[in-house]
């Protein structure tokens, strides 16, 4: 029972601090839905998906927030973001290098229990926020698409993940 509580405990912290972040851009946000990334015994990060009064349309604005639970180097997390656009059916590779560069310039280093926020806007450009200050934009409504369907397109590798994000959004 402890545990749950401590879980519980934790992903509100997280959304407080998600939602500081995410009010420039969604008028009363709330989390649509949950999940945990595990691959084989390691935990990855816990996802939360973020939208207008928690109903999640792929048109207006939202946001994810991963809190991490291991450490990652930023490139890691871009060259793995690459990949996955690739598994989705993204081939161009002069869009695929330009994104890379830029994700590469955004994303920090995370350490464990860190927190980093994509919001989508309404022009459907990225903001992304690492533990709630912002640390880069992508203007590029291309991108945005390419990089959330990560997580959120029927198409994505981990389709378990996508529907606990989707949660009541379905």
């Amino acid at each position: 029972m402890q545990v749950k509580y401590l879980l519980a405990l934790a992903v509100w912290v997280s959304f407080i601090i998600d939602a500081k972040a995410v009010s420039t851009y969604i008028e009363n946000p709330k989390p649509v839905g949950e999940a945990r990334l595990e691959v084989m015994f390691w935990d990855i990060y816990d996802a939360q998906l973020i939208a207008p009064d928690g109903k999640f349309d792929p048109q207006k604005p939202f946001a994810l927030s991963l809190t991490y639970l291991r450490d990652f180097k930023g490139k890691s997390i871009a060259s793995r973001s690459i990949d996955e656009m690739r598994k989705q059916g993204m081939t161009d590779e002069v869009k695929l290098a330009k994104w890379y560069e830029k994700m590469e310039q955004v994303f920090p280093n995370v350490n464990e229990g860190e927190n980093l926020t994509g919001v989508v806007d309404s022009a459907a450009n990225s903001h992304f926020y690492f533990n709630d200050q912002k640390v880069g934009t992508i203007t590029d409504p291309e991108f945005s698409q390419w990089f959330f369907n990560i997580w959120l397109s029927e198409k994505t590798s981990e389709p378990e993940i996508r529907e606990q994000l989707l949660g009541s959004a379905r």
